[in-house]
């Protein structure tokens, strides 16, 4: 009788398993232009999925079959950024970071 009854547990488990998988997959495959890749997987292959993603691929990254945050080309988060000041237009090769804080300490000091 435990033995049924340890048998039935798994097969529930396992069931509930492979229906919440399939229900995780058809989610995320739905989602434009996304391949699902494990955290391990990820972490194993680092190069080749870079190189991937420049070429314009996106990933949703899963640990332990839930999502957990998705990669995608830097083209596509480009719209987030706002250019606010072009170094290179002070100097080609750019300014110095030392130089940028040290000059908004100045302007911060002249404020106070």
């Amino acid at each position: 009788m435990k033995n049924n009854l340890k048998a039935f547990k798994k097969t529930i488990r396992e069931t509930h398993l492979q229906l919440f998988l399939m229900f995780t997959l058809k989610k995320l495959n739905t989602m434009k232009h996304n391949e699902i890749v494990g955290l391990k997987e990820l972490r194993e292959n680092m190069g080749r999925y870079i190189t991937k993603v420049k070429k314009g691929n996106s990933f949703v990254v899963v640990k332990k079959s839930k999502p957990v945050f998705r990669i995608s080309p830097a083209d596509e988060a480009e719209e987030m950024w706002e250019t606010v000041i072009d170094f290179t237009k002070i100097k080609k090769a750019g300014v110095p970071a030392e130089e940028v804080l040290a000059y908004l300490k100045k302007l911060r000091n002249e404020s106070d």
